[in-house]
């Protein structure tokens, strides 16, 4: 009989696409896996290889959310035949602490952010407190720990006297096979520049705001922001108070397939998240290893993680500073250079190629074998 993994996360599970990567990686390694997650009013469907089920709870946000969520992680999991463990984020952790103590099984924790920095809980030290209370009466619990940068897996390691944070980046699959597409074909004009802000999280403070105010003094070019967050309501009234609504287009977040159809048609990439939290300063964001692969060129804030990426393979602009004015400035010289912008474009298509999914997931793969022996 197969092992069988027992994977919780938060989200609906449809467009969360580094954990479909996992349990695609692990289904395709032998594992029989179920997939646990949340049933919104929105979700849309999809279909998986291996089994999925979401709960749908009573409560969708604050302390009764993550705890109805626990809950429901808690019972489904101590009534299933299960091996393995793996808990996506801090919030999904308490319910399979508890599980693998019980049933006495292995645990894995993915942390995709560093969870007790997150903007979110900034100015609640109640919140916090509780979180790093549960983070550090947990994590020594789990036999493998996995997160999505090298600075993050360095903190947690100082932080809980670990002996080891496996880093794995959030890049695409290396099978990734795009669909090349116009601008034309999308509906925008194929004589001005497409520039794009993408992301499952456009929330305050992440540059959004300057990247709309900067879209005043760019010509000749076209916002996309696709996505969602809590900043779009404030972007879409940026947008008609400045008068750019011709300008920018605001797209809701889609299957990831489709979203790569416009990251694959686009002139340039943004990632301009603010050095306001331990959490977005050492960040790996998603978004750039999508903008890569389709080899779009970036424009990026100077954060440590995301500069190193961008500034050691030569496929981007590292800002100096987030600022409307700043971003005007550097994108338009930058536009204004057809042989600068198809060097970055050279640049990033060949990076492209050595992004993998499979490589970067390998050493789990090899934990998980040691872990079954």
């Amino acid at each position: 009989m197969k092992k069988r993994i027992i994977v919780s996360v938060s989200n609906d599970l449809a467009t969360d696409q580094r954990v479909r990567k996992q349990c695609d990686e692990l289904w395709k390694a032998g594992y029989d896996i179920l997939l646990l997650g949340r049933l919104l009013p929105n979700s849309p469907n999809f279909e998986r290889p291996y089994k999925t089920q979401r709960a749908k709870l009573l409560f969708n946000n604050g302390a009764l959310f993550y705890a109805s969520l626990n809950v429901f992680l808690f019972f489904k999991i101590l009534f299933s035949r299960v091996d393995i463990l793996w808990a996506n984020d801090l919030d999904t952790l308490p319910a399979n602490w508890l599980v693998s103590l019980i049933k006495r099984k292995p645990l894995i924790y993915d942390s995709h952010e560093y969870f007790t920095e997150v903007p979110e809980i900034q100015h609640k030290p109640r919140v916090k407190k509780v979180w790093r209370f549960f983070e550090k009466k947990c994590i020594g619990r789990a036999e493998v720990v996995i997160t999505v940068s090298p600075s993050i897996a360095n903190l947690l390691k100082e932080t809980y006297q670990l002996d080891e944070v496996l880093t794995v980046r959030n890049v695409p699959m290396g099978s990734t096979d795009l669909l090349k597409t116009t601008k034309t074909e999308l509906g925008f004009d194929e004589n001005r520049f497409m520039l794009l802000l993408q992301g499952g999280g456009i929330n305050m403070n992440r540059g959004g705001e300057e990247l709309v105010e900067a879209m005043k003094h760019i010509e000749k070019a076209d916002l996309v922001i696709i996505g969602s967050g809590d900043a779009l309501p404030d972007l879409k009234r940026m947008a008609n108070e400045f008068d750019l609504n011709d300008k920018i287009s605001f797209l809701p977040r889609m299957p990831y397939e489709e979203m790569m159809r416009y990251t694959s048609a686009a002139d340039l990439g943004f990632s301009l998240d603010k050095d306001g939290n331990l959490n977005y300063r050492f960040s790996l964001p998603n978004k750039i290893f999508d903008y890569a692969m389709a080899g779009l060129p970036m424009v990026t804030s100077d954060l440590p993680e995301v500069a190193a990426f961008v500034k050691g393979n030569e496929i981007g602009l590292v800002l100096a500073e987030v600022t409307p004015k700043e971003i005007s400035m550097q994108v338009n010289q930058l536009l204004s250079n057809p042989s600068r912008l198809e060097l970055l474009r050279n640049k990033a298509s060949k990076m492209s190629a050595e992004l993998s999914w499979e490589k970067e997931f390998a050493p789990v793969l090899t934990k998980i074998k040691e872990i079954d022996d």
